[in-house]
């Protein structure tokens, strides 16, 4: 399988920064890096729990911000990444903006949206 990656733009109270961001369907929020994050003057709402695939539990911080990808915008929950950690675009993110990862082309493609 190949990785996906997209270029967003996200939006905070103190600016707007341009992010490369890798698809990850497995991930439930985004996660955006300490520095892009710190850049928009994003602040931390609450903690959250968080399991990698080898059973790892971490806590991080989430908070919120304006989302755009060449495929539309959203308001998104965000991780606020600590150092090392790498840029995603999680599902929540994916599903607000009515988009699924197809398995097989690795593309964006529009979703059937069911109420």
């Amino acid at each position: 399988m190949g990785e996906t990656y997209v270029i967003a733009t996200v939006q905070g109270p103190a600016g707007v920064r341009e992010v490369r961001l890798l698809v990850d369907s497995g991930a439930i929020y985004s996660l955006l890096p300490l520095d892009v994050w710190r850049g928009i003057g994003l602040e931390a709402r609450r903690t959250q729990v968080f399991d990698l695939a080898d059973g790892t539990e971490f806590e991080r911080a989430v908070s919120e911000c304006y989302m755009e990808i060449p495929q539309g915008g959203t308001t998104t929950p965000v991780i606020l990444g600590e150092s090392g950690d790498a840029a995603l675009l999680g599902l929540v993110t994916l599903e607000e903006l009515g988009l699924a990862l197809h398995p097989l082309s690795r593309t964006l493609r529009k979703r059937l949206m069911r109420l």
